[in-house]
């Protein structure tokens, strides 16, 4: 969180973003080095088609009530690396595994891997 920045940490940060502006503004191509990522949850859901929630029905007879779709418990974690070209990698997050130091190491890794396989000139 910024606000829990100490001084220096802020000074850094800015001269940090000086520096990274002044390099895309002489540089046509900088935004295309750029491989940045993202997290999202995703749910399961249990999907009916039409043929699958279909019921015979008698002239007049009202039509069948539908049950709205509702979320599943189940859930995963979900983090997608993307560049300019498209996505670069994406991991999911082992049921039950907490988002920590060590899952984050792995994560860059096969990051790192996929970037050698797939962008190798960056």
């Amino acid at each position: 969180m910024p606000h829990l920045l100490t001084d220096d940490q802020k000074e850094n940060r800015v001269e940090i973003s000086q520096e990274m502006l002044a390099n895309a503004n002489g540089n046509e191509n900088f935004l295309k080095n750029i491989i940045t990522g993202d997290e999202t949850w995703v749910y399961e859901y249990d999907i009916e088609t039409k043929m699958q929630s279909s019921q015979w029905m008698g002239k007049g007879s009202p039509r069948p009530k539908k049950g709205q779709m509702s979320q599943s418990k189940i859930k995963v974690l979900v983090v997608v690396f993307f560049d300019w070209k498209g996505i670069v990698h994406h991991e999911f997050a082992p049921c039950g595994q907490m988002v920590n130091k060590q899952l984050c190491q792995e994560v860059l890794a096969y990051l790192r891997d996929a970037v050698r396989r797939k962008r190798p000139e960056l």
